[in-house]
């Protein structure tokens, strides 16, 4: 252990030989890790480790998306993740959440988001394996459209649950502006007020 610690000290003085450029090396570190820090902050990065459904108005545009779910039958029995990440492993729930959340970000952030979202088609075959797995008799047993695998429903071989029940659980939601009075309970600017009325001057 101890010829480790020597070893990285040695390194460090070569990469950071006079004591100037270690002063420089810690503020710039300094900075990264503060800067990283209030970004998780922010952008409420902590708050997609649970299964509120709230999480999701973090972004505006899911505003209607969370009011419709809100009104529909879903939302007594089933939040978000219930239908939108896999529930195969804890491991693959977190790793598609963290995927699908830097694409959203990125997306949003960017503001490529389309006026009508739909979902791409890995979301939708997570979407399609919850469908199954929840109504597993009523898929399986008397229409059979769990049998039908998500390639089959690329092929066009058959029919995805939403075809039919389009307007479940979302209710007809085409636009990101179709609910403009629904009460979604946005999150609070993560910018202090001293700092908002500053840039109000």
């Amino acid at each position: 252990m101890r010829q480790v610690v020597e070893r990285l000290r040695n390194f460090l003085r070569y990469l950071l030989p006079s004591y100037g450029a270690r002063v420089v090396a810690v503020c710039i570190a300094g900075a990264f890790v503060g800067l990283s820090a209030y970004l998780v902050y922010a952008s409420r990065a902590y708050s997609y480790l649970s299964d509120d459904p709230s999480v999701c108005t973090n972004c505006h545009v899911m505003g209607p998306y969370y009011d419709t779910w809100q009104h529909s039958s879903h939302q007594r029995v089933a939040t978000c993740n219930d239908c939108h990440v896999p529930h195969t492993s804890p491991l693959s729930k977190y790793f598609f959440k963290a995927k699908d959340g830097l694409r959203h970000s990125y997306v949003f952030t960017m503001r490529g988001e389309p006026m009508a979202m739909k979902a791409i088609a890995e979301s939708q075959e997570v979407i399609y394996g919850n469908c199954v797995r929840c109504y597993s008799q009523l898929n399986q047993t008397l229409v059979q459209t769990g049998r039908l695998t998500p390639h089959d429903l690329t092929r066009g071989a058959g029919k995805a649950c939403w075809d039919c029940h389009r307007d479940v659980p979302h209710g007809g939601v085409n636009s990101i502006a179709s609910t403009p009075n629904g009460l979604v309970p946005y999150p609070k600017s993560a910018v202090p007020a001293w700092l908002r009325e500053q840039l109000k001057k």
